[in-house]
């Protein structure tokens, strides 16, 4: 993880207990005799989020339905010290997030950590309700505004207005490419760890356009860096997750062509690889 990460070590799980007492069933003793949780119950995870937002950031209301996607804070936080090396002043940035989510968990960690001032945007009214609700209860209408992305096709067309400037723009975008590929995902991560009896149930949850797009990860990215070319003008760097390894190069090839600097941020949670694709164009 990020040096800058407050999650490096281990969780105090009685102070995270004593701060949400809901969490405490879900506490278990995995097999070396250390304090953990489930992290295949998504309501184990949303109880654990609750804690660590509170206790790590002071957000003192977060609620999130079922149905939506529940992202583990930490990997979260990682992406945002990330991105914000990018820059010899992190603080205080404007940055717009494609996709929020109902979560609001970019913006919620951006505020706090580095006083970002936050845009989303979601398809989903219903997202952007749940998003609005933590937003009004933790007093930040002032930091973090959303947007409604009435056309599901693009990404930053209709909800990064003309004249506006952003430094940074974030994403966490959709996987698969149908509902079926999620399903079929899940079932194969559970039979790969012996957790069959979970199959039906996705840890993290997550509704349609939170977990695909047509096309997958693939289409969505390539349909953001053909629209980040419209507003290069306005935005000093671009930014998204990109799960699959062999996107990149197809990624690296069409911002090659648009003439734009690319950066591959790694990311790493144990055994878990990951990394941020990060691009800006010249200025004139």
């Amino acid at each position: 993880m990020h040096l800058k990460n407050r999650h490096r070590d281990p969780y105090d799980f009685k102070a995270l207990v004593a701060a949400v007492p809901d969490l405490a069933g879900f506490v278990v003793m995995n097999e070396v005799g250390t304090e953990t949780i489930d992290y295949y119950r998504p309501e184990a995870v949303r109880a654990l989020n609750r804690a660590l937002l509170l206790t790590c950031y002071g957000i003192r209301f977060w609620e999130l339905p079922e149905e939506f996607l529940c992202p583990p804070v930490p990997g979260r936080a990682d992406y945002i010290h990330t991105v914000a090396d990018l820059f010899q002043e992190p603080r205080n940035l404007r940055v717009f997030d494609v996709g929020v989510g109902a979560n609001c968990i970019y913006p919620l960690l951006g505020h706090k950590e580095y006083g970002w001032r936050v845009v989303g945007s979601d398809v989903s009214k219903r997202a952007l309700k749940c998003a609005q609700l933590i937003i009004d209860k933790n007093t930040l209408s002032n930091a973090i505004t959303l947007r409604h992305q009435r056309d599901k096709t693009k990404t930053l067309t209709h909800v990064l207005h003309p004249a506006e400037a952003f430094d940074l723009t974030i994403c966490n975008p959709p996987f698969h490419a149908n509902e079926e590929d999620a399903q079929a995902g899940t079932l194969r991560k559970w039979k790969n760890l012996g957790r069959q009896e979970l199959a039906a149930t996705r840890n993290f949850g997550g509704r349609s356009n939170e977990l695909w797009y047509p096309g997958g990860e693939r289409a969505f990215v390539l349909k953001l860096i053909t629209e980040s070319r419209i507003f290069a003008a306005q935005v000093r760097w671009f930014s998204t997750l990109v799960s699959k390894e062999r996107n990149l190069s197809v990624f690296e090839k069409r911002l090659a062509l648009l003439e734009a600097e690319v950066r591959i941020l790694p990311l790493a949670h144990g055994q878990k690889k990951g990394r941020i694709m990060a691009w800006r164009f010249p200025r004139p």
